[in-house]
């Protein structure tokens, strides 16, 4: 009878299967029908029967062609999405089942989001060799990436700066996660105590990418203090700021963990602003569609019980945080 209901309710979806998904998913993935059968070792004409037999059944357009490759249709994006979920809960399902017949260890996929990457790996690190049968695939990415990820559960566990907001998360505090702004060492305002915002008025700011977590706390910041939260000149990653604000490019907001060793080694300086450091938090974070079977949650109560112990000591005129 329940079989009977969900056939009622969802018609479409009678005969729809994980080989006809998987095809879907590696066009979308590839951009093409012929890559996707590289990937899948396959045919073309197999992969596109099956993504007929989809469209077929699901009496919808799936994938569309573009100049650039194939993408998917909104209702395709619908798709990809349930898929992800499918294949998370087949692999937490594999695992699971390979926990309860014995076997040690099991597989982790960590997020950790570039600037965590001065204290993420060393965590994990410890981990290891607390638990030498568990294997850890790490992923290090700008944090749209990250929360993409984590969104679509292709990864267990992230490390970030600031819990995503669009979609049911949990989180737990590792440390405390300061920020400081930092000019070369020659800088005028370097030395200078209480400096007020307004003072850097005339300065270039250098920025993050659109959505990074420092780009919108310098906004923030700006706004507060009455200045102009648009100016500045963009970088892409947290190693190119440091090294152009070496090179007198400019000055930039920053984690004080991703410049701790050139703050200690005199290559860069951090003002002494009034208002900074801002003291926010690293967090670990799952996404609620997650389960997280032994080894994940083993690696999870590791961060949160001793992650705070890998944090870079950080060394700011007159204290160190």
């Amino acid at each position: 009878m329940l079989a009977a209901v969900k056939e009622k309710l969802n018609p479409s979806l009678r005969g729809v299967t994980l080989r006809q998904l998987r095809a879907l998913a590696a066009v979308v993935r590839t951009g093409t029908v012929s890559a996707a059968a590289d990937a899948l070792a396959v045919t073309p004409p197999a992969v596109s029967q099956q993504l007929r037999l989809l469209e077929d059944a699901l009496a919808v357009p799936l994938a569309e062609r573009t100049p650039a490759g194939v993408r998917a249709t909104d209702a395709g994006r619908e798709v990809l999405a349930a898929y992800a979920r499918i294949e998370a809960a087949l692999s937490d399902c594999g695992a699971a089942i390979a926990a309860l017949r014995g076997v040690q260890g099991g597989r982790v996929a960590v997020g950790v989001i570039s600037t965590a990457k001065y204290f993420a790996p060393r965590a994990l690190a410890a981990f290891m060799r607390r638990e030498p049968g568990v294997e850890i695939r790490l992923s290090v990415g700008n944090r749209s990436d990250i929360v993409a990820a984590l969104r679509d559960l292709h990864i267990d566990i992230a490390v970030m700066g600031r819990a995503p907001e669009d979609f049911p998360v949990d989180c737990a505090v590792i440390g405390p996660h300061p920020h400081v702004i930092i000019a070369p060492p020659g800088h005028k305002l370097a030395g200078a105590r209480n400096i007020g915002l307004a003072a850097l008025t005339d300065e270039n700011f250098l920025l993050r990418e659109a959505g990074s977590g420092t780009r919108e706390l310098l906004r923030s910041l700006l706004h507060a203090a009455g200045m102009d939260p648009g100016l500045g000149m963009e970088m892409g990653s947290n190693e190119t700021i440091k090294q152009a604000v070496m090179a007198g490019m400019g000055i930039a907001l920053l984690s004080a963990h991703t410049v701790a060793a050139e703050l200690a080694e005199g290559r860069l300086a951090a003002l002494d602003v009034v208002g900074l450091p801002v003291v926010r938090q690293w967090f670990v974070v799952r996404s609620r569609d997650k389960r997280l079977l032994p080894a994940a949650q083993a690696l999870w109560d590791h961060m949160v019980a001793h992650g705070a112990e890998y944090l870079p000591e950080v060394r700011l005129p007159g204290r160190r945080v």
